[in-house]
């Protein structure tokens, strides 16, 4: 005997609202769908974290109609340099060896948190989106009717029925929780430093993205805005204190800045690297994207490029099943999709650029194993073409698109 029918407030809810969660929601509003997202901060987080947009990003971009948008907003870039600190070496190549195999053969530098806050303004102009700051997921509940949560907000406890969850509420999800999930991996000893600065580091001879390669001083370097902002991300000893890690850092951006130039700290925060992956990608009603189910160290930018596949391949399969009536279980598909792609190519490929970048894999024959492949995409056009096509293999597409 069934119960009685549920009178549902939305058709899907995302929960957190960083790039994915609200992205994810975009594509989702767009095609109809009665979407909430919930972000338990009173606005979207904007501490330094990843800020770069791939080339194979771009066309989901341009799909929900926000491309060109991110791009007035950011700036595009083309160029790479991989600088081995000890010997001076510079290993540069470009990205224009992608020229008539993508529509939009760059990247765009812009802040995860300004990404997030163009999709929230276009949601926040629809009547089928809701947006809920300030406000916690406390519990979760599902059958095989819906999935009912209870929310912490500024008005108090709220009580909440929907068809579907998005879980995409960080590397510390209280969705995973509720449903069970592990969150298997490892944490790296190291701590990391991410630094936004006001610094002239055209005048250190970097480039637009550089990647400093050394055991000790190893860092990322890369422009974030036109008007000379820079993040600078570099690597200490887990035992130095954290509480005085902004003591040590004039000392440590002498090894990256040039001389007789000076520096304006915008904002600094440290942080621990992980390698981490959710056990499955979905349960039942409740599905999990980004950082919710896979963490990885952000050398490379594979992480945010993971997360967004992960909310292109989410958004058309989870419309097609609210909207159409599409099998579920193609979510499924989804979620072994996703996860494959994590285990096999992010996860691996970040660590392998960690292990380069930050410990220069310990000098000698493994450094200059590592170093080949860069120094071959310098000088031919087509291994160029062959490097720069990884981050498009990070992709899926949805189940029901394929």
């Amino acid at each position: 005997m069934r119960g009685l029918p549920v009178n549902y407030d939305y058709d899907v809810m995302a929960i957190g609202g960083g790039p994915t969660g609200f992205i994810a929601a975009l594509g989702l509003a767009q095609a109809g769908v009665k979407v909430c997202v919930v972000e338990a901060e009173d606005t979207i987080p904007d501490s330094p974290r990843a800020a770069v947009y791939h080339w194979s990003v771009l066309d989901g971009l341009d799909r929900l109609g926000i491309r060109e948008e991110a791009e007035r907003i950011g700036f595009v870039k083309r160029d790479y340099m991989w600088l081995v600190k000890k010997t001076g070496e510079e290993i540069a190549y470009d990205l224009s060896a992608l020229e008539g195999y993508t529509a939009f053969p760059y990247n765009i530098h812009l802040g995860q948190h300004q990404l997030a806050g163009i999709a929230r303004d276009r949601l926040l102009a629809m009547a089928n989106a809701d947006i809920r700051f300030g406000t916690s997921l406390v519990t979760l509940a599902q059958d095989a009717e819906s999935v009912r949560v209870s929310l912490e907000g500024p008005e108090g406890t709220e009580f909440l029925a929907c068809k579907y969850v998005i879980g995409a509420d960080g590397a510390g999800s209280m969705v995973r929780k509720a449903v069970g999930l592990s969150f298997d991996g490892m944490t790296w000893p190291e701590r990391f430093i991410a630094t936004n600065v006001f610094h002239e580091f055209e005048a250190a001879g970097c480039a637009l993205s550089t990647m400093v390669i050394d055991d000790q001083w190893g860092a990322i370097i890369v422009k974030l805005t036109e008007d000379g902002l820079w993040r600078c991300t570099y690597m200490e000893g887990p035992e130095l204190p954290e509480r005085t890690f902004m003591d040590r850092l004039p000392d440590a951006y002498q090894h990256f800045m040039a001389q007789g130039h000076g520096w304006k700290l915008d904002r600094a925060a440290p942080y621990r690297m992980h390698q981490r992956c959710a056990g499955r990608f979905r349960v039942g009603r409740v599905v999990l994207a980004g950082d919710a189910a896979h963490v990885t160290n952000p050398t490379g930018g594979y992480g945010l490029t993971t997360g967004l596949f992960d909310a292109y391949a989410l958004w058309p399969t989870l419309a097609a099943i609210v909207l159409d009536g599409a099998d579920p279980n193609l979510l499924d598909i989804y979620a072994d999709d996703r996860r494959r792609i994590y285990l096999e190519r992010t996860s691996p490929r970040a660590t392998a650029n960690k292990q380069l970048v930050f410990h220069a894999w310990g000098g000698g024959a493994k450094l200059e194993r590592a170093l080949e492949p860069l120094r071959a995409m310098a000088r031919d056009r087509d291994a160029c073409r062959e490097g720069l096509m990884f981050v498009k293999s990070l992709e899926t597409v949805s189940p029901v698109e394929a």
